[in-house]
């Protein structure tokens, strides 16, 4: 029988670059919004010798998640989810965000858990952004709520989001839905290894993709500068670690975070060491 993989987030950038890898000895199913690029991506797919099943899936639709891994179960063993799909400050609404990077990620993850058998994995993407929040602006006694009370949960990040000014709303959404998701990759750790499951985050740096060149003019471009590789990630260089965190060489690690930014964060942290030993 197949061994399986759904990629959300399928359409480009970092998850068509994974499902490059990961289509060479798994049966693909990609999922996006965008219907047109999921058939340009599924057209590019074939070219390398891979013939996907392309889903047309919005991942804050509960039940169309549930069809989404309905449709991977029919196909063969469900092994994995590389959870790539995300929206990025520029792209909306505080709301928008939020819903699209924290209600999504624990809808895939709780659809995928229901169904997912021993050995089976999930990689989800969170951000470097989760490691620069202060913690005292990151509100985790309300991330709980995710998983019972989709609107309260929502409503308390929103007034969490009511400290900054509406201009810088969306980017500090972005950050505490990225923080979100390395939160629940962790703290989920436990219940997901009582099936035999495994659950990772991986936090990507400034990556040369279309979404992540969006935020190039917002400060994404002076981080790239500041990093201890000061030059962007490349969309292969992500995919590669997703596709290894889900493949059975990686099978001791779970509840973890894998930070992968080019060095930005140590570099940030030494120099901010520095400046304060200098005073």
């Amino acid at each position: 029988m197949s061994r399986v993989s759904v990629i959300t987030g399928g359409a480009g950038g970092m998850g068509l670059a994974t499902a490059s890898i990961v289509g060479r000895d798994h049966t693909v199913v990609l999922c996006d919004v965008r219907q047109d690029r999921l058939s340009a991506a599924a057209a590019t797919l074939t070219d390398r010798g891979i013939t996907p099943t392309v889903v047309d899936c919005d991942v804050t639709d509960r039940r169309a998640v549930a069809d989404l891994i309905g449709t991977a179960t029919g196909l063969g063993t469900l092994v994995s989810v590389i959870h790539t799909a995300g929206v990025s400050p520029s792209m909306g609404s505080a709301d928008y965000i939020m819903r699209t990077n924290a209600l999504g990620t624990v809808n895939v993850n709780e659809e995928f858990h229901a169904v997912a058998g021993e050995g089976a994995v999930i990689v989800n993407v969170a951000s470097m952004s989760a490691h620069m929040l202060p913690a005292e602006m990151i509100p985790i006694d309300q991330f709980p709520l995710a998983l019972d009370d989709a609107d309260a949960f929502m409503d308390a990040m929103m007034t969490t989001c009511q400290i900054v000014d509406e201009n810088t709303r969306s980017g500090l959404a972005y950050a505490l839905s990225k923080s979100f998701v390395r939160w629940y990759s962790q703290s989920q750790a436990e219940r997901f290894s009582a099936g035999l499951v495994r659950i990772v985050s991986v936090s990507p740096g400034s990556t040369d993709t279309e979404m992540g060149r969006l935020e190039e003019a917002a400060g994404a471009g002076a981080m790239v500068a500041n990093a201890a590789l000061p030059r962007w990630g490349k969309a292969e260089e992500m995919a590669e670690l997703l596709a290894f965190c889900a493949s059975t060489k990686a099978g001791y690690l779970t509840g973890i975070d894998i930070l992968n930014d080019g060095g930005l964060i140590a570099s940030m942290t030494e120099r901010a060491r520095v400046s304060a030993a200098n005073g």
